[in-house]
């Protein structure tokens, strides 16, 4: 079974990944084999999580790229330095987002919405665009990403956030179909409440805290690593036959 999982020869660009839900993931991917590349914002930040990462896997199977996903040349070059370090790209995680606004819909400014946009779903449509022809070319490849459950729901506080997690689930089914006859697959990830850095105004505040994990099954915020197993499936043999879906990982909130 363990062959399953292995991703010996692979590599991974995973945005996003000096922290949180996208570090867990690269740490992850790294671990069944994969070389992958962590990027973000801030070189330093890249820098730090690849050596933790190196230093947990023990072996060389991480490298640092910053890049700001809103600039399309910066996302090139992350897609030119990846293929020139590693020589291909196999995996892309899109795990970068932003959410500058907590509020109702009304109070949201349109430079806040359209960085929203921009970065959680053209961004990802750029990349994707960027790492996709060599795998169908190679008729081999995964695409990831993360998305949450509040593209599955409403939020009076959350809302623009939200909108554009509900597309990045309709891009991964639209390109699941594009990329499908070339064997490339195209899956999202819908997580719950996790505990990052990025989701602190909502388990910061003790009343949503209490509200999220009094509606779920298993009555506790999620943690980053348990969201990182969804993607070595997704990204290897063993999630072959799988593209176009939308996994929730959250808790039990939805079925609750």
């Amino acid at each position: 079974m363990a062959n399953l999982f292995d991703l010996t020869g692979k590599t991974a660009i995973v945005t996003g990944s000096s922290r949180g839900i996208g570090k867990a993931i690269a740490h992850r991917l790294a671990e069944h084999g994969a070389n992958v590349v962590v990027s973000s914002r801030k070189a330093d930040a890249c820098e730090a999580a690849a050596a933790e990462i190196n230093d947990k896997v023990g072996r060389k199977a991480a490298i640092a790229v910053a890049a700001n996903i809103a600039v399309k040349e910066a996302l090139q070059n992350l897609v030119d330095e990846t293929n020139r370090a590693f020589g291909k790209i196999d995996i892309c995680v899109c795990n970068a987002a932003s959410n500058p606004y907590f509020g109702p819909m009304g109070g949201i400014s349109d430079d806040q919405f359209m960085k929203i946009l921009q970065n959680n779903v053209v961004s990802n449509h750029w990349l994707i665009n960027m790492c996709a022809p060599q795998m169908r070319e190679r008729k081999d490849g995964s695409v990831i990403l993360i998305s949450s459950i509040g593209g599955l729901k409403g939020s009076p506080v959350i809302g623009a956030y939200d909108i554009s997690k509900a597309a990045d689930m309709q891009l991964a089914r639209n390109l699941a179909c594009e990329f499908g006859p070339d064997n490339v697959r195209v899956n999202t990830i819908a997580p719950g409440l996790v505990q990052t850095d990025f989701a602190k105004a909502l388990w910061e505040n003790p009343a949503i805290l209490k509200a999220s994990t009094e509606r779920s099954a298993l009555k506790r915020i999620g943690q980053p690593d348990e969201i990182a197993g969804m993607a070595v499936f997704l990204a290897s043999k063993a999630g072959a036959f799988t593209t176009g879906q939308t996994f929730i990982i959250d808790g039990g909130v939805m079925a609750m």
